[in-house]
């Protein structure tokens, strides 16, 4: 980039945190409410559910991948999870357990897009409708509940830590953890190149199909992660649980300037596209805007967000 370039450059690579400043000015100034320490206790709590899922789609779309599925596996690994606390496993076991089985869910769809060579895009859908399936026949369509009163349960979602919720602290750890790893580990560089260019990546001794499976199996185990702050927060599980979520988390993606073809793209950026997609919501809500004009709106900050991806 010549030197004429690189200040709108920079203004690009900062464009998501500007978006999130002025949307939290804008909406600050509308709504009183929103400005209130109990409602931003309330958002960063809830944009760690986002969060977790956004952080495993962003290993996986840098891949050159998506992944549909992370709502349905989130359901899943739930139920699952719900089920053996209801029979008397240990609630720290049967959470365990649960982390493993989204980690497998979600390397069945790597395997599906590495080795049956399917299209991310259908081998998650396939993935999606099959989890989601297995939960309704799995949970009879009822809810599961009467989960006892285990202070691990109950504090994994609702406990605080210095007057900080639990979920936001895990929400920080993972996002360096994950950061981490993409910026400073051979296998964060073979993420980037995989996605930038698989070709030249398996000629360079990358084991392309083994990244992608694990960067799959990465996001799985978010989304099992998210499913168990969501248990805790509900005391039950519930078969429709996580329905949509990969949409907000791709939308976080998209935000923060990860390009959907893969290859580009930082975790910093996630990090601040969950949260304006956490203002959004939050916001949208205190103005009683109908949760159909809220899809509305998402799809338009996606498209826009996809748009400005294509400009660069």
């Amino acid at each position: 980039m010549d030197k004429k370039n690189q200040p709108l450059g920079k203004l690009q690579d900062m464009g998501a945190l500007i978006a999130l400043v002025l949307l939290v000015v804008a909406i600050s100034i509308i709504s009183p409410e929103f400005r209130t320490f109990d409602n931003f206790m309330s958002l960063v709590r809830q944009s760690s559910i986002n969060g977790f899922i956004a952080f495993g789609m962003t290993c996986v779309i840098l891949t050159g991948g998506i992944d549909l599925s992370v709502g349905s596996v989130l359901a899943l690994s739930t139920a699952l999870c719900a089920y053996m606390i209801k029979m008397g496993v240990p609630v720290g076991l049967a959470m365990l357990i649960a982390l493993v089985l989204g980690t497998l869910f979600g390397a069945v769809s790597g395997v599906l897009v590495t080795k049956g060579r399917l299209q991310p895009f259908i081998a998650t859908l396939i993935t999606m409708t099959v989890f989601r399936g297995l939960t309704m026949i799995f949970m009879d369509g009822k809810p599961i509940s009467g989960l006892g009163n285990s202070f691990l349960l109950k504090f994994v979602g609702k406990g605080l830590v210095f007057g900080i919720p639990f979920p936001v602290i895990l929400f920080i750890l993972i996002f360096i953890i994950i950061a981490f790893v993409l910026g400073q580990t051979t296998f964060g560089r073979r993420i980037y190149a995989t996605g930038s260019n698989s070709v030249a990546a398996k000629l360079a001794g990358v084991n392309i199909n083994r990244t992608k499976l694990i960067a799959y199996a990465i996001s799985g185990c978010m989304a099992a992660l998210s499913g168990l702050i969501l248990l805790s927060r509900l005391a039950s599980a519930q078969p429709t649980l996580g329905d949509g979520y990969e949409l907000d988390a791709i939308a976080a993606v998209a935000l923060g300037g990860t390009s959907m073809n893969g290859g580009r793209g930082r975790i910093w950026g996630t990090f601040i596209g969950v949260l304006i997609i956490a203002v959004l919501n939050n916001g949208l809500n205190i103005l009683g805007v109908s949760s159909y004009y809220q899809s509305v709106v998402k799809g338009i900050v996606i498209l826009v967000a996809v748009l400005s991806d294509r400009k660069r």
